[in-house]
């Protein structure tokens, strides 16, 4: 067998198709010597003249005949299994999409994401998971998640891929008829009021909390809470006000008339969300589309 390769068979099939060795020099894009070189290595290998010249076309001997339907098939499943470029078509994919999503992607996000996907992939259902980094990075390079969407600090492996989707900043959330009604906060206003602070999976406190200590900016917190469904229905009945991302704060007020947003009286840090994915499937076509997918819907920014 290592005297055989596909490029001997190819001039085998080429050969029978042009029934000439130069007419098939031709068509293979080679010499003519080296296809009578392919045609006498192949003649060796099976034992049989495979072509003999009749008049001026070369005519297949009964082995040629016996193998070239099977040479044929061989070539044919090379072409399309293997060297053909994958593709992928979302309209007839049966496959679970399992995405790695925050508390906030889950909230800001994932409506907008369902309802795309369910009009390009209509029979594939949607997953989404809130696990720690380390079990997030497991599950990508498992593809047991396909995505992982949001603010990830910890996925800094080599072998995880991440692109940046868009980036915001934060904003204050409090009632609707809260005392005070200016729409961006005094910096003795955001002292003074008592607040609530969410420490959630996705770490995205920290980006504030870590710009306010390097502003000495100390503030008076009262609650402390690892869910951000909490927020709404507690600022709804208290002088309190919590710091969130700024989409996160969008929809709760869209949700509520009793919550508005003010502006801290700071410029607010900005944070980066971004997706992540694994090297292994940087080349597959189905993760490939995905991400493309998600990319442009991020960046319409509608979502």
């Amino acid at each position: 067998m290592p005297e055989l390769d596909l490029n001997l068979l190819r001039v085998l099939t080429a050969i029978d198709d042009k029934r000439s060795i130069s007419a098939a020099a031709i068509k293979l894009q080679r010499s003519q010597p080296s296809v009578s070189a392919a045609l006498g290595r192949l003649r060796v290998f099976f034992g049989d003249p495979l072509f003999v010249r009749s008049g001026n076309r070369m005519q297949p001997t009964p082995r040629t005949v016996e193998i070239i339907g099977s040479v044929r098939e061989v070539l044919s499943r090379i072409g399309s299994d293997i060297i053909a470029t994958s593709t992928f078509d979302p309209a007839v994919s049966h496959q679970p999409i399992v995405l790695a999503l925050s508390d906030v992607g889950e909230v800001v996000f994932l409506p907008s994401i369902i309802a795309e996907l369910r009009r390009l992939a209509p029979l594939a259902s949607l997953r989404s998971v809130s696990l720690p980094a380390g079990e997030i990075a497991t599950g990508l390079e498992a593809g047991t998640i396909d995505l992982a969407l949001g603010y990830f600090p910890n996925l800094k492996q080599h072998s995880i891929f991440q692109q940046s989707l868009f980036s915001d900043t934060f904003t204050c959330l409090i009632r609707a008829d809260h005392p005070v009604r200016s729409p961006r906060l005094s910096l003795r206003q955001f002292l003074q009021l008592e607040h609530a602070v969410v420490r959630a999976e996705s770490r995205t406190e920290e980006v504030i909390e870590r710009f306010l200590v390097r502003r000495r900016i100390q503030r008076r917190v009262v609650l402390t809470t690892p869910h951000f469904a909490s927020v709404p229905p507690i600022v709804e009945r208290s002088d309190l006000i919590v710091t969130v991302p700024e989409p996160l704060a969008r929809y709760f007020v869209t949700v509520s008339s009793r919550l508005r947003c003010a502006k801290p009286p700071f410029d607010a840090p900005r944070i980066d969300l971004k997706q992540f994915w694994h090297r292994k499937f940087h080349h597959d076509a189905r993760n490939r589309w995905l991400r493309s997918l998600l990319c442009g819907l991020f960046q319409k920014r509608g979502i």
